[in-house]
């Protein structure tokens, strides 16, 4: 075959856009490594790859999918229900503040300070004051 046209694979994929696509992406894999079907005969990737097409040395339905995946930005990955990842691990879950039921949180109150401790704390988180900002602030 000397000259490829769309003619010669119009029959195998009858939608143009889907050609060019379809061609494309096959000429690219094959500028990245991937392995011819024909002979190259001394012609250019996009040349090959619509003689490929042409000659049904690779199955456009393959090729769709295969440009299909490579264009999907996120795959579906079935998850596990909400209700069977608690039963996992064969014993309850700790309650995690804020995710979990609401009246657990106390769990965590028992902790007291007195005034002067909490005074304390603050002042340590405070930046010290410069010498000379009580003068600007009169």
């Amino acid at each position: 075959m000397a000259r490829v046209t769309v003619e010669d694979c119009i029959d195998k994929v009858p939608n143009r856009f889907d050609l060019v696509l379809m061609a494309a992406h096959r000429a690219r894999a094959i500028s990245n490594g991937m392995p011819i079907t024909i002979d190259r005969d001394n012609d250019k990737n996009p040349v090959v790859s619509l003689r490929e097409i042409a000659d049904e040395t690779i199955a456009p339905d393959d090729l769709r999918e295969d440009l299909i995946q490579s264009i999907q930005k996120f795959t579906e990955v079935d998850e596990p229900e909400s209700g069977a990842a608690a039963t996992i691990g064969g014993e309850p879950r700790m309650p995690v503040l804020g995710q979990d039921d609401p009246s657990s949180d106390n769990q965590i109150d028992h902790i007291t300070m007195s005034e002067d401790e909490l005074m304390r704390g603050l002042e340590s988180l405070a930046p010290p004051e410069s010498p000379g900002a009580n003068s600007r602030n009169r």
